[in-house]
């Protein structure tokens, strides 16, 4: 119930404001003023006649383009094309150069490791005796 007493008086102030407002513009001495706001309203709202001959100049959805605009449009997309491809070309190239480190990286710890295997088992001879084995 109490919100519904707030929500009334709320509107009720703007009601009065409003009507305030309206009256304060009827007297004479803000007269000119609100001409000029609406004088200034109405070029807003009208364009250029330059500009309205040209808005009724375009063409309508279902008219043909003009040569010019299938240029311009295949321009873009010839460009959007070209982007795409630098930018796929670059990931691939930056994948291409994680993966070279990467298996460079595995064959460094496995040549490390044969080598520290070959070390444990060296007996001496050369070649190693392990490589050397003659079974009968």
């Amino acid at each position: 119930m109490a919100w519904r007493q707030l929500f009334l008086i709320c509107l009720a102030a703007i009601a009065l404001l409003s009507m305030l407002r309206e009256g304060a513009a009827v007297s004479v001495g803000m007269r000119q003023v609100a001409g000029q706001e609406a004088q200034d309203d109405v070029e807003e709202i009208f364009m250029q006649e330059s500009d309205a001959l040209n808005f009724l100049k375009k063409r309508s959805k279902r008219s043909p383009r003009s040569q010019d605009e299938v240029n311009v449009e295949n321009r873009q997309k010839l460009r959007a094309d070209e982007l795409r491809r630098e930018y796929h070309e670059e990931q691939r190239n930056e994948f291409e150069n994680f993966v070279e480190e990467q298996n460079d990286e595995q064959e460094e710890r496995s040549r490390e490791a044969i080598e520290q295997w070959r070390q444990w088992h060296y007996d001496g001879l050369y070649p190693s005796y392990l490589y050397n084995r003659h079974h009968i």
